[in-house]
Parts: structure tokens; C-alpha cells; sequence
């Protein structure tokens, strides 16, 4: 009698589990159909939009006046130049401060608070560090510029670079470190030739979402490089960029500059989407 009493029981308990992993299940498959919707839609209308926006005139001519033509050429030549000497300044200063984290000093008191520390930039908005560049470079020097906007997407790009070399350095096997030592190479050796090139795909795809992460941003850079209409090289002048221009564009009520809004998103969102399709691949590799 007590047997059955247990089967009883314990067939209760398994229906109640069954029906409670049902009802997660619907609701977790309605929370992804619900995010699904809403990225589908601004796919379509970023593609509808963006590619009605798209010409020749686009790539070559620079950003016009109300209701004329022209394009955006003069942005996305500086968010490309600002985007890649950001990149080239903050990753090299995120790798090694990963390296130094990871094979140096991994229970420190400095590199408690390294740690500490790029948490906090990791979280912080951006338009708090475009305000500190503000004051550190536009401000002391009187003058908005496309070296500013350099530092303030840098200053996104280390902490990205620091977080994601830190996790990848960690996760090599021991075994290959201490193979390496056993057959008397110097630690700088053990790093760049062992532990540093088995992490080569991880450290890379953090670079690419560093860089996906900055090609899109909009605040620093208007309190750094704020904007220019007319094309230019000259990085101690201020400089145009695809968000801010996207940003200026887009509350204007022009319809020509509404539709170069929507190319310069439909660019940037291609650009973001190809960079984070290369690192899911470059991971996939890794795996």
C-alpha cells in the first residue's frame, strides 16, 4: 500500500514538473517571438528606408544644404578614420593591460582595482566619457576636433579589449604554459608565442565588437568632433561623422536629409551586422 502510495506521489510530482517546464517553455518562446518581431521590423523598414536613400551621389558628394543633392561622403570617410585610429590607439593598451591582468598579476591589489575600474567604463554611458574628453582636450584647447573624437571612442574601445583578452588568456590550459617553461622559454616567450596565439581568435573577436560597439556612437562625438559639412583631413578640426550626421539628419524636417539619414543607417547597421557575423564566426573557429 505505501508503494502505491509513493508511485502515487511521485507520478503527481513528475506531472506538476512537466507542466511547469510546459508553461516556461511557452513563455520563453513568446519572449523570443516577441524580440524577433520588433527586430524583424526595424530590419525591413532600416532596409526600405535605407536603400531608397542609397546612390552614387551617396559615396562621392559631401553632405548638402536643405533640400539639394549631395551625399555623405565627408562622413563616413571621418567615422572610418576616427573609428580605425581609435581602434589602433585603445588595442594595443587593452591587450597588454589583459596580458599583465591574466599571466602577471591575477590576485593583486592593482589588479583588483584595474578590474574595478574597467568595470565601471564597461558600464558607463558614453556620453559620460565624451563629457570627460570635453573637458580634457576640447575645453583646454578651445576648439572641437577629430583627435578628441579619437580619444573618446578609444576610451570605449580599451575596456572592451581589456575584459575580453583577460577571458581568453584565462581559459588556456596550464599545461601548455608549463610545457613551455619546462623546456626553459622565458615567460615574454610563453605569452607572445603560446598563451597570446592560442587566444589569437577570442582577443580578435573582441576587437570586432569593440569596433562594432564605437562605429555607432553618437554622444561622445558631438562633444568631441562635432560635425563639419565640407570634407577634411585635418584631425585638429572638427569632423563629420556617419552618427552624428545620422543624428543631425534625422530631426531635420528636409526630406532630402531624412533619406540620407536613413542610407547613413542602413550603412552603419550593414557595417555592425557584418562585424558581429565575423566575430560569431571567428568564435565558431575557436570552438
Amino acid at each position: 500500500m505505501s508503494a502505491a502510495i509513493q508511485d502515487t506521489a511521485r507520478l503527481a510530482k513528475f506531472a506538476r514538473r512537466k507542466r511547469v517546464n510546459q508553461v516556461a517553455l511557452v513563455l520563453s518562446l513568446g519572449a523570443m517571438a516577441f524580440g524577433l518581431f520588433w527586430l524583424a521590423w526595424i530590419l525591413f523598414e532600416t532596409i526600405r528606408l535605407g536603400l531608397g536613400g542609397l546612390s552614387v551621389a551617396t559615396f562621392t558628394q559631401m553632405t548638402p544644404a536643405p533640400n539639394e543633392e549631395g551625399g555623405i561622403a565627408n562622413a563616413l570617410y571621418g567615422s572610418l578614420l576616427m573609428v580605425l585610429l581609435a581602434t589602433f590607439v585603445g588595442t594595443p593598451v587593452g591587450i597588454m593591460a589583459g596580458i599583465y591582468l591574466a599571466e602577471y598579476n591575477t590576485k593583486g591589489w592593482l589588479a583588483s582595482v584595474t578590474r574595478f575600474v574597467n568595470d565601471i567604463l564597461l558600464s558607463a554611458p558614453s556620453i559620460v566619457i565624451g563629457l570627460f574628453v570635453y573637458t580634457i582636450v576640447v575645453a583646454q584647447f578651445k576648439s572641437y576636433s577629430g583627435w578628441a573624437g579619437v580619444v573618446s571612442l578609444a576610451l570605449i574601445v580599451i575596456p572592451v579589449v581589456i575584459r575580453t583578452t583577460e577571458n581568453m588568456l584565462q581559459l588556456v590550459p596550464p599545461g601548455l604554459r608549463e610545457a613551455a617553461y619546462a623546456l626553459g622559454a622565458p615567460k615574454w616567450k610563453v605569452i607572445t608565442s603560446i598563451t597570446l596565439r592560442a587566444a589569437r581568435a577570442g582577443v580578435t573577436t573582441g576587437i570586432l565588437l569593440a569596433v562594432a560597439r564605437i562605429a555607432g556612437e553618437t554622444a561622445p562625438l558631438l562633444f568631441t568632433a562635432l560635425n563639419n559639412q565640407f570634407w577634411t583631413s585635418d584631425l585638429s578640426k572638427p569632423m563629420a561623422s556617419l552618427p552624428v550626421t545620422i543624428f543631425k539628419f534625422a530631426l531635420s524636417p528636409y526630406e532630402n536629409w531624412q533619406q540620407l539619414a536613413w542610407a547613413g543607417v542602413f550603412l552603419i547597421t550593414l557595417a555592425v551586422l557584418g562585424l558581429n557575423i565575423l566575430a560569431r564566426v571567428l568564435t565558431r573557429n575557436k570552438g
